[in-house]
Formats: C-alpha cells, sequence, structure tokens
C-alpha cells in the first residue's frame, strides 16, 4: 500500500472507530433497559401491613403531611424532605433488640451518603411519651447523627402510628395509636422525590442494607425519578 495513501487515510479510519463505538453504545442502550424501581400503592403491599381503609387504593399513594420533633427540638414537617429521597424507620431509644441494629445500619447509610444532598434519613419514635427531645439527643450524640442527614423525631402517638399504618406500611399489627397500642417493626422505607414508597427493607438484614444502597443510587439515575 501505498505510504502517502496510509497517511491520508488514518483521519478516515479514526473517524470510523469513533462512529462505530459510539453506534455500539447507543444500540446496546436502546436494547438494555434502565432499570426501574417499582412504586407501591396499598394493593401492592400486603393486606396485613395496611390499614383497611385504604387496603383497595391502587394508584397515586403518597406519604401523608407530618409534623413531627427533632432531636434539637426542631419541627420536621415533609417541606423539611421536600425533593429529597429518604429512608424511614420506626424505633424506641430503650429498645434493646433490633432497634440497635437498625439505627447502626442507618448510620452506615448515612456514611455512605454522607456528602450526597439528595439523601436523608427519618426515624420516628414509637414510645414519644418516652423520647423526648433531651432523650432523643443524648441518644443522636451517642449514635453519631449528623443533624443534617438524619432526623430523630417524636410527635404525638396516634400521628406517628398512623403514619406507620396508613403512609409508610410498615407494621403488620393494627392498632388506634392509644396507650395500649405498640408497634415494633424493623423494617426500612424507601420513598423517592415525589412522597412515593419505592421499597421496603429489613433493617436488620445485611444483605438488605445494600439492596437498599444500590435502590437509592437507582432512583438518583433514574431521569423519571428526578
Amino acid at each position: 500500500m501505498d505510504l502517502k495513501f496510509f497517511k491520508k487515510s488514518i483521519p478516515t479510519l479514526l473517524v470510523m472507530a469513533v462512529f462505530s463505538v459510539i453506534m455500539i453504545y447507543a444500540i446496546y442502550s436502546l436494547l438494555t433497559p434502565e432499570k426501574r424501581l417499582p412504586v407501591f400503592n396499598p394493593s401492592d403491599v400486603n393486606p396485613k401491613l395496611v390499614d383497611e381503609s385504604i387496603v383497595h387504593v391502587r394508584r397515586n399513594h403518597k406519604v401523608a403531611d407530618f409534623k413531627l420533633i427533632n432531636q434539637n427540638g426542631d419541627t420536621i414537617t415533609q417541606a423539611d424532605y421536600e425533593n429529597k429521597i429518604y429512608v424511614a424507620d420506626f424505633f424506641f431509644t430503650r429498645c434493646m433488640t433490633i432497634c440497635p441494629v437498625m439505627t447502626n445500619n442507618i448510620g452506615k447509610l448515612q456514611e455512605v451518603f454522607l456528602n450526597d444532598d439528595d439523601v436523608k434519613f427519618l426515624s420516628h419514635s414509637v414510645t414519644p411519651v418516652i423520647d423526648s427531645v433531651s432523650v432523643l439527643k443524648e441518644y443522636a450524640i451517642k449514635k453519631g447523627v449528623v443533624d443534617k442527614k438524619w432526623n430523630i423525631t417524636t410527635g404525638p402517638k396516634a400521628h406517628i402510628y398512623e403514619l406507620a399504618r396508613k403512609s409508610y406500611f410498615a407494621v403488620l399489627d393494627e392498632g388506634d395509636g392509644g396507650l395500649q397500642d405498640f408497634i415494633h417493626t424493623e423494617n426500612f422505607v424507601l420513598v423517592d422525590k415525589k412522597q412515593q414508597i419505592r421499597g421496603f427493607y429489613d433493617g436488620t438484614d445485611n444483605e438488605d442494607i445494600q439492596r437498599l444502597i444500590d435502590d437509592i443510587k437507582i432512583l438518583q439515575h433514574n431521569s423519571s425519578d428526578k
């Protein structure tokens, strides 16, 4: 082959190579659909987890507005989680069984997403009369809670229990949020930027914690969930 002809052909060959790579990537992208997380409505969840008043609802379920008090005595509402992905759970500070494991695992999640403004955490005390602001503050310090990332909250018991049963579908047992009512659950609930539920996870299971990390990243990268 003539050397001059070969040298002249190099730019053309490079352009063709780049074009081929682009085409292969485009075809691969078209043939590999973006992984999506489901959106959970009451009818999609185990009926035992859903208050009977909403078990028939098939679409447009969102976490209800809430008004809680965090470890610093600040009022926390839906506005504090606007345009955020967050993980919700239910615990109490005197729990000696599953709660310490769950809290430690949220601590691990907090570390993974510490510098990610998209992601926050919301813990609800199921013994709000006992878990006062001062108790929550001591607990938060002990557990390494970063205030801007993670709110550990108290509030009216009936309100918290209604959220657990009618918004987050976090507990199996029925109840009215009264004095004799008590809930205890290991569930972590993933909520997207539209206040929709996107997943349930065992907060005591390391494999589920990794699945939760992966699912948060999926939500962040899906264009329709931004």
